[in-house]
């Protein structure tokens, strides 16, 4: 569920994460979360702060509810099993969140427009990016500024980790995202 490499590797990249993006005001969702990388950690390293671990799959999602009973996380971090563009829809959820984190979710355009619906105003969209990765190519101004993002969006580095830091302009635009499957089979960009 957390892809080649080692799980310390992994490990260390969520805690580079969560030192670079700093803890939010209120909670926070790892969309797409698969094994909890980073949320789980984002949940040890803030622990004045709760969260959500947002999948569609519910093999992770089984995984991580026993593993927050494990660590005695349940009472900070939840686990929903739900496409992110249902999820979305949800008003308990719909700008409910000061910060979405991402590792490996979807493309860019996918990722962001996923993201925005769930952000509060000035919410912030911390995404893991390649080390190489241009910023100007996957983020496009036009397309951020459609989704309701600030541009530039801001690139941070700590060792080996690269993380994109997006920052929403308002409430979440009424059409984003698109019906479940729609973002991914037809990208914004």
């Amino acid at each position: 569920m957390l892809g080649p490499g080692l799980v310390e590797d992994h490990i260390e990249h969520a805690r580079a994460m969560a030192e670079m993006i700093g803890p939010p005001r209120g909670r926070f969702l790892d969309l797409g979360t698969g094994a909890g990388i980073p949320g789980v950690v984002l949940g040890l390293e803030w622990p004045a702060t709760t969260g959500t671990l947002l999948d569609s799959r519910t093999r992770p999602t089984v995984f991580l509810i026993d593993l927050l009973a494990e660590l005695d996380l349940m009472d900070r971090l939840e686990v929903v099993t739900a496409r992110a563009e249902d999820a979305a829809r949800d008003p308990d959820r719909r700008a409910g969140y000061d910060l979405v984190v991402a590792r490996g979710f979807a493309s860019p355009a996918v990722t962001a427009e996923c993201a925005v619906a769930f952000l509060t105003e000035g919410g912030r969209l911390a995404v893991s990016e390649p080390p190489d990765a241009r910023a100007q190519d996957r983020w496009p101004k036009e397309g951020l500024a459609e989704l309701g993002f600030t541009t530039p969006l801001e690139i941070r580095r700590s060792g080996e980790a690269t993380v994109a830091i997006l920052t929403a302009t308002g409430p979440p635009p009424d059409i984003y995202p698109r019906p479940s499957g729609r973002p991914g089979k037809r990208p914004l960009w």
